[in-house]
């Protein structure tokens, strides 16, 4: 029977569930009763993937749907009818707030208004939960701008809505919006994913190994691990929880792997664990995952910037499959802009001719964008192979142009390679003073100096300065270069090193860079020898490899400050080298290494 709209007293309460009036000092008993009765209510289910399902079924719900605004109560005596009723009310609706002097119908429409607001908001900031794919999210409830749930967790516009309003309206970074959901959309890891490799079969059949993800940052890591993601939900072989290493304690990764293990017991499906910048985890944060790994309760997907040698544990790298991500190549760098234009509706100038139908993208109230491929051709040289660096720079200079132009929908806007230069500013240089970068680039300014090639000394210099790396460090390798590698062959190489270093401290960046780079080109012109290097290295050695105890100092050459060590033989049959006009023949070797040449001795020979 359909309830009638009436003024309700002042002091009335209107019930959650059935929507009627009653004095606030009944209204307990009454949902006491109203509750047994199992009203049948038309409130959305809070059955959700990422939630336990509801212990009440929703059959009859579905299969009998209350019409808006009617209220289909059922006797207490008719128990078939109540029970499949009841089962059919939520339990969130339990918890509803109660309103007074309000409608019924605007009570439903704002109960469910609230809680897809909140469902929406638990998904996208709730972590080591399970969240929707593309295909999971609710179809024909979308205009223009209908925002999908992705695998990443995070809210992106499908690619056939974006336009280049999208860019001065959107809340995200065109790297996130534009990230590749299928293998044919990435490239520049042909290496890695390409047809006929070990992953891209792995991934075909489903069956995914622990893995480290290694690799440059933009170069794909977190891309191919949401692939990856997508294409397990798609075929609902397995869970997908993605945490981040930064923001994430031992007790949420506790909290994940345990669910990982109710998942595996009661539905049989793998959970695989995507974890962000997994170098930031100590190693008894590393130790956590061992057991679980182990068993196959997760599989574990690591992704960092270091090298796993250094910050992985060695117990965990030993489990997982290490798969080594290049930087992106200019030419990958040129497909992924190419990518991005196209699907923005940006032409390109040089092809205007070529393609004098693209398809306008353009709304009517924005102007026209064009490019130059000369434009985009400096963003892919000048963003170091960081796909992230170089869409979010092309949206800058989108967005810059667009503001400074106005809305005017017949204006039409140019973006030339001074605009690209002026928000790039310098050349994006990938160095990491404190990682794997810092030690590479050392390397190949001390190889080069030896290799007397001056102009890779002085490149590689360069790289470590601007950079950011401290100009005190490269000059202290400076100074060891000049007695490992010159040495005697130009004696005078140590002191310039050393005021070089000095000159380093009284000065600093940016004035010591000359001065740093006069001491290379030196050192790379100076001749070479390592004979003081070996020699003191063959020392080590014969130190090293000594058979028992080490022989004691020659009695003559001992001092003797005192009448007892005069009495025990110090210093006695001693030669004073000043006192002689010829050369002292003299042993000043222990008896066991006498005739010994440290310049040509091998540890061999011992």
């Amino acid at each position: 029977m359909a309830m009638e709209m009436t003024a309700t007293p002042p002091d009335s309460v209107q019930c959650p569930v059935c929507f009627k009036d009653f004095e606030a000092s009944a209204i307990n008993g009454h949902l006491d009763l109203c509750l047994l009765k199992g009203v049948n209510h038309s409130g959305p289910s809070t059955t959700d993937e990422t939630e336990p399902p509801l212990k009440k079924s929703r059959i009859s719900a579905e299969a009998v749907p209350p019409s808006p605004g009617v209220n289909n109560t059922v006797p207490a005596s008719s128990s078939s009818s109540s029970s499949s009723s009841s089962s059919s009310t939520p339990s969130a609706a339990v918890f509803s707030l109660f309103q007074t002097h309000r409608s019924k119908q605007s009570v439903q429409n704002e109960w469910a208004g609230s809680f897809s607001s909140k469902q929406t908001a638990v998904t996208a900031v709730n972590k080591g939960i399970k969240r929707s794919s593309p295909s999971e999210a609710e179809p024909g409830a979308a205009g223009p701008d209908h925002v999908k749930i992705q695998p990443s967790g995070s809210n992106r516009r499908t690619l056939n809505d974006l336009s280049p309003r999208t860019l001065l309206t959107i809340d995200k970074p065109l790297a996130e919006i534009l990230r590749p959901n299928t293998l044919e959309e990435y490239f520049g890891q042909n290496k890695v994913v390409g047809q006929q490799t070990l992953f891209r079969s792995l991934l075909d059949s489903q069956e995914i190994p622990s893995m480290i993800l290694w690799g440059p940052p933009g170069c794909g890591k977190t891309t191919l691990a949401h692939i990856i993601a997508s294409s397990s939900k798609k075929k609902g072989t397995a869970r997908f929880v993605t945490l981040s290493a930064t923001s994430t304690s031992t007790n949420e990764v506790r909290e994940v792997i345990k669910q990982a293990q109710n998942e595996l017991r009661l539905c049989k499906r793998k959970t695989i664990l995507f974890i962000d910048e997994i170098h930031r985890f100590n190693k008894s944060q590393q130790d956590t995952f061992l057991p679980h790994v182990e068993c196959g309760t997760v599989t574990l997907i690591g992704a960092t910037t270091e090298n796993p040698s250094f910050q992985v544990n060695a117990a965990l790298l030993s489990r997982c499959k290490v798969l080594v991500l290049e930087k992106l190549s200019v030419e990958a760098m040129a497909s992924i802009l190419d990518r991005a234009v196209a699907t923005l509706g940006i032409r390109v100038l040089e092809q205007e001719s070529e393609n004098p139908k693209d398809q306008d993208h353009s709304d009517g109230h924005m102007p026209k964008i064009f490019i130059e491929q000369k434009a985009l051709d400096t963003i892919a040289y000048l963003c170091d192979g960081d796909a992230r660096a170089g869409l979010n720079n092309l949206q800058l200079a989108v967005q810059a142009q667009v503001s400074s132009s106005g809305l005017d929908g017949s204006q039409e806007i140019l973006l030339k390679e001074v605009h690209i230069k002026e928000g790039l500013q310098r050349s994006h240089i990938l160095y990491d003073k404190a990682g794997e970068e810092h030690y590479n680039c050392i390397s190949a300014l001390h190889k080069s100096m030896r290799g007397s090639d001056e102009n890779a000394s002085l490149y590689w210099l360069g790289r470590m300065l601007e950079g950011g790396e401290d100009p005190l460090y490269v000059a202290r390798r400076l100074v060891r270069f000049a007695s490992e590698d010159v040495g005697m062959a130009d004696p005078s190489a140590l002191p310039q090193a050393v005021s070089a270093f000095q000159a380093c401290h009284f000065i600093g960046m940016p004035e010591c860079e000359v001065i740093l780079a006069q001491c290379a080109v030196y050192l790379a012109r100076a001749p070479k020898s390592v004979q003081i290097y070996k020699a003191y290295a063959n020392v080590k050695a014969c130190l090293r490899n000594h058979k028992g105890p080490l022989p004691p100092v020659p009695l003559h050459l001992r001092n003797a400050p005192t009448r007892l060590m005069k009495q025990l033989g110090y210093a006695k049959g001693y030669k004073y080298n000043p006192a002689f006009s010829v050369p002292v023949e003299q042993e000043y070797l222990p008896e066991e290494l006498r005739g010994i040449d440290f310049f040509t001795w091998t540890p061999s020979d011992a």
